[in-house]
């Protein structure tokens, strides 16, 4: 459901948006999309601009065609898998650019990727403001952390992090994310490991946290080879981090970029693991990012959200009503 409402700026009319379910990532300074068209989105990544494919964008007419012109780098999907970067001018190996407070390290990689997903920025938003809301430190548990945007979020906020990632390439690149955000002194620890593994061993040794995070892959493999399906696993990780929960969780988040999977599932996995435990609010629904000077907004991802219920919240609830 999408609703529109409309003003008048110098002159020009422009389209202020509010899309049901969909939370946008729409307070970048330094990241922009700038156009969208033919499988293929055109983004500004502070001073570099890329070109590199998504699914979900199957029109095929440009916005802006000349800005397709100022093109550093472009990413080819080779139709037997995989694909490679043809870079058409003379650009950085590895750059930063800021959100907010927070500084993050790109460089392209393999598979399009550049070691961050902008549209994360609406979680890490929504971590940070509920960190901050607390009287008390917050321990969190991110797992499937990747180069740690998350983590830096949370660390920011005051939190401590325990960092869990197979991937020892990728969490060294979030070491290198917490450093550059000026948030080397702050707790937080990464472990380089399987997921499933590791929280066994946390329940054993009696560890709790406050928070956990998670954005598992569709499909990956562990430090050790093991192996990982977002439709066999999913329940049952969500289900075995409920033993690492404190007795005063703050929230449970899922992030999910597997295609076919609704935000609906991810929110009544949440209802039927985490919420059998701990009163709390249950929330799903898209995230996305809107393009520049645009009514056009490319969907991201999904996620499922538990928080919990404060009785200043319901509180609020009842004054509104």
């Amino acid at each position: 459901m999408v609703k529109y409402n409309y003003s008048r700026k110098e002159g020009g009319i422009v389209l202020i948006y509010y899309i049901k379910n969909m939370k946008l990532a729409n307070e970048w300074k330094d990241y922009k999309i700038i156009d969208m068209a033919d499988g293929q989105k055109l983004e500004k990544w502070g001073d570099v601009i890329l070109s590199r494919p998504d699914p979900q964008i199957i029109w095929k007419d440009k916005s802006y065609p000349k800005r397709w012109k100022e093109i550093n780098a472009t990413y080819h999907r080779s139709s037997s898998g995989g694909g490679s970067w043809e870079f058409n001018k003379k650009m950085p190996k590895q750059w930063q650019i800021k959100y907010k407070n927070l500084t993050f390290n790109i460089k392209p990689m393999g598979f399009k990727h550049t070691g961050l997903f902008p549209e994360q920025a609406v979680n890490w938003d929504w971590m940070i403001n509920k960190i901050k809301s607390e009287k008390r430190e917050i321990k969190v548990l991110n797992l499937f952390a990747y180069t740690g945007g998350a983590t830096v979020a949370c660390a920011s906020a005051g939190a401590s992090v325990c960092h869990v990632d197979s991937s020892k390439g990728m969490t060294t690149w979030a070491k290198e994310n917490i450093e550059s955000s000026g948030l080397k002194d702050r707790p937080v620890r990464f472990i380089v490991d399987d997921v499933v593994k590791f929280v066994n061993r946390e329940i054993r040794r009696g560890n709790k946290y406050d928070a956990i995070i998670m954005d598992p892959p569709s499909y990956g493999r562990g430090a050790k080879g093991e192996v990982w399906q977002f439709e066999n696993n999913i329940y049952d990780l969500v289900e075995l981090c409920t033993n690492v929960l404190s007795d005063n969780p703050l929230f449970f988040l899922i992030n999910s970029y597997t295609t076919g999977i609704s935000s609906k599932v991810l929110e009544d996995i949440l209802n039927l693991t985490v919420a059998k435990k701990y009163k709390g609010k249950l929330e799903s629904g898209e995230i996305g990012i809107p393009m520049e000077n645009s009514s056009l907004v490319l969907p991201c991802g999904i996620y499922g959200r538990w928080e919990i219920w404060k009785i200043i919240t319901i509180l609020a609830v009842l004054n509104f009503i």
